[in-house]
């Protein structure tokens, strides 16, 4: 295959489909993606079996465990990828939305009009469902996207493609308004990222070198997260019933996840107490802890804390834990080790609370819940097509709104400039 002319192809039949995607009508859209929806549900056992295909070969070749959990469907994940594309189809419709709208002294009324981003490339390792999840979002925000998803998910790929491409001809869309790559070349995401003319935003999902790699090379812009190293802070005025269920659900629900806890920071007034019970249970469900000399003090297990253990995404079954002063000291330590993803502090007192979603420097920050919320369903997006912790566009879970943009809009009854 000529990846250069094959990739220029993709390119061309996206922009000429993002250009009728303009034109179609919520209803349009909402049929596509319900069509969509009921069509996984209905061949839910032959996903599952290409899905344990893609497994055994990934499992075969050395893929390690964080990995093969993100690769692995389950009869729960493919029902939430049908219910999120129905969530999406419930979803207000963003596109031509009109706002601002004011008068001038000159008389000309302008305002802003939300509008699709174009064609968006997404370029993805090992998680099927983002297939779906970037189809719908992109479907419904009037875009065209090109898919090219790891090697290792290649079978259940092309077989959720063609049920999205089933959903598209019902609805009468262009076929390229969703187009999966079908080459495992990697020449081919070299290409994709420098079709400046053709690919408005690309969106990578996967491991930091993934993400770096496509930052670094990118000829247009890049909306991304490179990993997440999430942290929990219990305050000397948290409840320790909430405590250890927040820390045990953001530490050891999935390892594998970018909202999953990396680091857990406990204030010296509570330490004593509460440390050595949040200890006991993560080294029940099989954590290993890394931390400061007071946490090896309170808890024996503990090993050393390396100053790279607090800046790393482990994706494993490790935490790094420090004792700190108070809420000063956890705010001044996350904004310092964070990758700017997801922190929650634990607390009864309104006032940190407050300070702590104010001052943390994070797309997402959370009182009294588990990091894991921080999910586009979750957050009622329906999907995420990524999280970005960049500060322009869009930050936090992108859903509808982060796949548009604004233009302004001017009405006029013949009114000319003095």
């Amino acid at each position: 295959m000529d990846i250069k002319h094959y990739m220029k192809a993709l390119g061309q039949n996206a922009r000429a489909a993002s250009r009728q995607m303009v034109r179609a009508d919520t209803s349009t859209k909402n049929r596509a993606l319900l069509t969509i929806a009921a069509a996984i549900r209905r061949d839910k056992d032959a996903l599952l079996a290409a899905n344990r295909a893609d497994v055994d070969a990934a499992r075969a070749a050395g893929m390690d465990d964080a990995m093969l959990d993100r690769l692995a469907l389950s009869e729960k994940s493919i029902a939430t990828m049908a219910e999120g594309l129905e969530q999406i189809a419930s979803l207000a419709d963003p596109i031509g939305e009109i706002t601002d709208l004011k008068y001038r002294p000159s008389g000309i009324q302008v305002g802003r009009m939300r509008v699709p981003l174009g064609v968006i490339g997404i370029i993805y390792e090992a998680r099927p469902n983002v297939t779906v999840d970037a189809a719908g979002l992109c479907l419904k925000s009037g875009n065209a996207a090109i898919l090219r998803g790891g090697s290792e998910a290649i079978r259940c790929n092309q077989a959720l493609a063609a049920l999205v491409q089933e959903g598209l001809h019902a609805a009468g869309l262009p076929a390229a308004a969703v187009q999966v790559v079908e080459t495992t070349d990697r020449a081919a995401v070299g290409e994709l990222i420098t079709m400046k003319d053709y690919v408005d935003v690309i969106v990578p999902r996967g491991g930091k070198g993934l993400i770096e790699r496509i930052s670094n090379e990118a000829r247009i812009p890049v909306i991304k997260h490179l990993d997440g190293n999430c942290h929990v802070y219990v305050d000397d005025e948290a409840d320790e019933a909430k405590a250890l269920r927040i820390v045990e659900n953001s530490k050891t629900q999935r390892l594998g996840t970018c909202n999953t806890t990396e680091s857990l920071l406990v204030a010296r007034a509570v330490a004593a107490t509460m440390l050595p019970r949040l200890a006991d249970m993560l080294i029940s469900k099989g954590v290993e802890i890394r931390g400061c000399a007071e946490t090896q003090k309170l808890v024996p297990q503990t090993k050393v804390a390396t100053e790279e253990d607090y800046h790393t995404e482990f994706l494993a079954a490790i935490v790094s834990c420090k004792v700190v002063s108070g809420l000063d000291e956890a705010i001044e330590h996350i904004n310092k080790y964070s990758s700017q993803h997801t922190e929650a502090i634990v607390t009864e007192n309104y006032t940190k609370a407050r300070r702590f979603l104010r001052e943390v420097d994070s797309s997402s920050v959370m009182v009294n819940a588990s990091t894991r919320f921080a999910d586009g369903f979750e957050y009622g997006l329906g999907a995420e097509i990524g999280i970005s912790t960049d500060k322009i566009h869009a930050r936090g879970p992108v859903g509808l709104e982060g796949l548009t943009s604004q233009k302004y809009i001017v009405l006029g009854d013949g009114q000319v400039r003095a």
